[in-house]
This record gives C-alpha cells, sequence and structure tokens, in this order.
C-alpha cells in the first residue's frame, strides 16, 4: 500500500505547482499589461489655439517613441482643464493659466496638485479678410469694436473703404467663452471690468475664425498668428493711438513689443509619470521647439528649454 501513497502524494504536489506556476504567470501577464497601457497611451486634451501643434508634436514623437502613442483633442483650455479636473486626461493643453478656484478642484477632486509646464508662446493675430485696405489697428480701437458700449461699429469709423462690404459693417469674429484666446483677448484689449457686446459670431475653434474672415469682406477677427493664411490679412497692433504698430511674430513677441501676445501652457496631474516626463522634456528641448516654430509659434528662448537628452533618459 505504500506505493500507492507515495504515487497519490507526488501527483498532487505536481498538481498544486503547476497551479502555482499558471496563477503566477497570470499575474505577470496581467502587471504588465497595465505597465503597458500605462506607458504607451498619452491622453492630451485642450486649447483649440493649441491642436494643431499638438498634433503635430503627437505625430513626430510617434517617429522618435513608437511605442507611445499621445492622443489629441481639441475642445478648448476650459474643456482641457475640467478633463484634468476629473483625472480623465494626462495633459491639459492651456493659452492661459489655470484659475486659482481650477487648481483648488482638481486637487479636492483627485488628490494630486496640477502642474504647470510653459511650453511656447503665441501672438494673438488680428485678421481681415485680403482685400480689407486697413493695415493696423491701436488696442483702444480694438475695444470699441469688441467691447460693450463700443462706438465703432462702421469700417468707415475706423477710416477705411472695404472692398465688397456694402454695407459698411465691421462683422465681429469671435471666439466661446470656454476658450482661451477668448479670455486672454478679454483682458489684454478690454481690461477685467468691460465684457465683450453682444452680437459677435462666436466660432468652436481657431481655424474657424480664421476661415469665415476670409469668406466675409466684412469681418473681423482674432486668433492664433499659427493659424495665419494667403486668404486672410494680419493687422499691425499698436498698444495706443499714434504709437508705433507692430505685426505679429516671433521677433515682436520676444521683444514685448507687440502688445497682444501670451504664453502656451501644458498641465500635468501631479507630478508626471516617467512616459510623460519625458514626452514634456522632448517638448521643451529643440527638437519639441523646432516643430513648434516651423507651425507658426513663438518658441521658448534657449535659456528655457530643457537640456537636450541622451537616448533612454529623462531631464529633471
Amino acid at each position: 500500500m505504500r506505493p500507492k501513497v507515495k504515487l497519490q502524494t507526488s501527483v498532487w504536489a505536481c498538481l498544486v505547482i503547476a497551479a502555482a506556476l499558471i496563477c503566477n504567470g497570470c499575474g505577470k501577464k496581467e502587471d504588465s499589461g497595465k505597465i503597458e497601457a500605462e506607458s504607451s497611451v498619452i491622453q492630451n486634451q485642450g486649447s483649440d489655439t493649441m491642436l494643431n501643434l499638438a498634433q503635430a508634436w503627437a505625430e513626430e514623437y510617434k517617429n522618435i517613441e513608437p511605442a507611445v502613442s499621445v492622443e489629441v483633442s481639441g475642445g478648448g483650455s476650459g474643456t482641457g482643464i475640467a478633463a484634468l479636473i476629473n483625472g480623465t486626461v494626462d495633459i491639459a493643453n492651456c493659452s492661459r493659466k489655470m484659475h486659482d478656484d481650477e487648481i483648488a478642484s482638481a486637487k479636492q477632486n483627485t488628490g494630486k496638485e496640477p502642474v504647470e509646464f510653459l511650453v511656447g508662446y503665441d501672438a494673438i493675430a488680428v485678421y481681415v479678410h485680403k482685400d480689407n485696405h486697413l493695415n493696423e489697428i491701436s488696442l483702444q480701437q480694438l475695444a470699441e469694436v469688441y467691447g460693450e458700449g463700443g462706438t465703432a461699429t462702421k469700417w468707415s469709423q475706423l477710416g477705411v473703404t472695404v472692398p465688397g462690404c456694402s454695407s459698411d459693417e465691421i462683422i465681429r469674429v469671435s471666439r466661446q467663452s470656454n476658450s482661451g484666446t477668448y479670455e486672454y483677448f478679454r483682458e489684454a484689449v478690454l481690461g477685467k471690468s468691460r465684457d465683450f457686446a453682444l452680437g459677435s459670431r462666436d466660432m468652436n475653434g481657431s481655424k474657424d475664425v480664421v476661415d469665415l474672415v476670409a469668406h466675409t469682406p466684412c469681418a473681423l477677427g482674432y486668433s492664433g498668428l499659427g493659424y495665419n493664411t494667403p486668404e486672410v490679412k494680419m493687422l499691425r497692433v499698436a498698444k495706443s493711438a499714434g504709437e508705433t504698430a507692430y505685426p505679429p511674430a516671433v521677433e515682436t513677441t520676444l521683444a514685448h513689443t507687440y502688445p497682444i501676445a501670451r504664453s502656451l501652457f501644458m498641465y500635468s496631474l501631479g507630478a508626471p509619470t516617467s512616459a510623460i516626463q519625458k514626452y514634456l522634456d522632448w517638448i521643451r528641448a529643440d527638437a519639441g521647439q523646432k516643430v513648434l516654430e516651423e507651425i507658426g509659434y513663438v518658441p521658448l528662448p534657449a535659456a528655457e528649454r530643457t537640456p537636450a537628452q541622451t537616448p533612454g533618459t529623462s531631464a529633471q
């Protein structure tokens, strides 16, 4: 009877060991899958001003890090911030700074405080139809066009007759209120105490503003420098009447002579993971800034960039 007991014991021991090996293998596979999912997909949402830039960055980075997929969507700075507050994105693109109450909400909802990364600059260009004879405008004139109780409603009040605009009416093209461009333009042009006049055509995206102006001789709109096309004209802008008016450009933005320019930000929720940090480092280094400049935005000065990296490392 002893051999029979030994056989049963041996069979039972083998079954136990086999089951343990199978379970251990399953656990490792599951953990590996989690790590791969976390490191290979970066959810990126927000500013429409930055949408074409964010897409260009994502496409270029795919060539450098094929295992990493950056999924980009727009909707406006406010939409990206809301997603960050809810913890549903890894990076929020913003053409304005996050407000204190938004930072507090993110910390309350997720236990993590957003971390800010300056990634470049943008000049908000004032666009008119390519056949419009107007070449420059002051901040005060813009305020009278866009602001509540504004006195400039006709092109003739700005000293021009516009071909194809028989009504002489200035058709104001603006952005929706969840846009960082909308918020920055209001503060920079109208001031904190004045609001936009009703009756403007409020567009969902930066490209939509330029497209409408291109097809509307009576229109005047504002949008990012990077959305310029041959079908529109960008006006020179003066801080005050009688002062020198400057064109929106890289040089005038960095020299702080163009009066409607702002910073562009990316926010992570808490300290970014290694994959996200590596992506942000690349964006802020020479390679990422070259992409930004080629599209028409204003790059970070050399002193503000992330140092060049060697493969497999991440700048601190």
